[in-house]
């Protein structure tokens, strides 16, 4: 066969595997349960269920576990793994560029290359990263900040989590542990401790449970009326919802909480430059009111003001959204 013969039919069967890779799947593994999205090559979920996450032995069945639900979604499709671009997946934990986790506490992990282990058990290539970090991604790519390239992302639920995406690509950092926003430290004269065991991280103040830890304190300090003060327990949507009824000590810790991550957003973007925070968690739910007390401190407290704040439209499918970006993109670049 003549050497131009030989460039054209190995283009062409180039072309032919490009076809036939129709496939992907984003998987987010968490604490309790790892949810599983089949995708096609265009980002289109097709299924999306979900398995329990087995901890016991130190993890050692998760990814045998994430595997087997793999080829069962196959089978149950009569679909060959030569279809498949590859796996997408997220973990509770760091995850460095090279593809190692370094220590998933929720799982029981410690440091292994991931990405190897996935590809050994499933037979298709993979791509990891840290679950807070790809749901960002998973905004950027089919959630609330679509029109945006450089984002970071907040959760405020029972801790403070947190995610970067510089140009359309997840930040992780030397170990993978940027993003850690929770365990910025906003207050040095802090005496509880916080469950990283430091003190005055902004999760302490953030989080649900820092939210209403901070309102019991308050309520403590003062005897001012309040609806809040009828309560035997007080949470985060009760303090909002009582300010959103124009409770005058409850706006007030809803300011206190907006200076809080007013100004930590401030010094975020003197280090990333963000076009758009993305607010997502379960504090998240009290809208725009939440949104809007951030950005006000913000602007104060900002070296250069103007970003964006965003509420999260993904919920629960944020993680499987980014971890097939993240399979997708490194096919796309010819990475795989």
């Amino acid at each position: 066969m003549r050497l131009v013969d030989m460039v054209y039919y190995g283009q062409k069967r180039k072309q032919e595997d490009v076809v036939m890779k129709q496939y992907a799947f984003g998987i987010d593994v968490g604490g309790t349960t790892v949810k599983m999205g089949f995708f096609t090559a265009a980002g289109e979920l097709l299924e999306k269920w979900e398995i329990k996450t087995d901890t016991t032995d130190h993890g050692a069945n998760v990814i045998p576990d994430v595997a087997a639900a793999i080829d069962g979604k196959l089978k149950e499709r009569g679909i060959s793994k030569d279809e498949v671009i590859g796996v997408g997946i997220d973990v509770p934990g760091p995850v460095d560029a090279a593809g190692y986790v370094r220590n998933c506490v929720n799982l029981g992990w410690g440091t292994f290359k991931l990405e190897e282990t996935v590809e050994a058990a499933t037979g298709l290539p993979c791509r990891a990263g840290n679950d807070a970090t790809v749901a960002t991604l998973g905004e950027m790519y089919r959630g609330c900040a679509s029109a945006y390239r450089h984002l970071v992302m907040i959760t405020l639920g029972t801790g403070v989590g947190g995610g970067i995406v510089i140009d359309g690509k997840i930040l992780p950092g030397n170990t993978g542990a940027a993003g850690e926003i929770g365990h910025m430290t906003v207050n040095e004269h802090e005496t509880a401790v916080c469950g990283c065991g430091r003190k005055g991280c902004l999760e302490q103040y953030a989080s649900a449970n820092g939210i209403a830890r901070v309102t019991a304190l308050a309520l403590g300090e003062t005897e001012e009326e309040t609806v809040l003060r009828k309560l035997e327990k007080i949470t985060a949507k009760d303090i909002f919802d009582a300010a959103k009824e124009g409770d005058a000590f409850a706006l007030r810790m809803v300011e206190q909480l907006g200076r809080t991550l007013g100004m930590a957003c401030a010094r975020i973007a003197t280090v990333v430059d963000p076009e758009a925070f993305v607010f997502g968690g379960g504090v998240s739910k009290a809208g725009t009111m939440l949104t809007d007390v951030i950005e006000k401190y913000y602007d104060q407290y900002a070296f250069k003001t103007g970003a964006k704040f965003l509420l999260a439209e993904l919920g629960n499918d944020a993680g499987i959204y980014g971890s097939v970006k993240l399979i997708l993109d490194a096919h796309a670049a010819g990475h795989l």
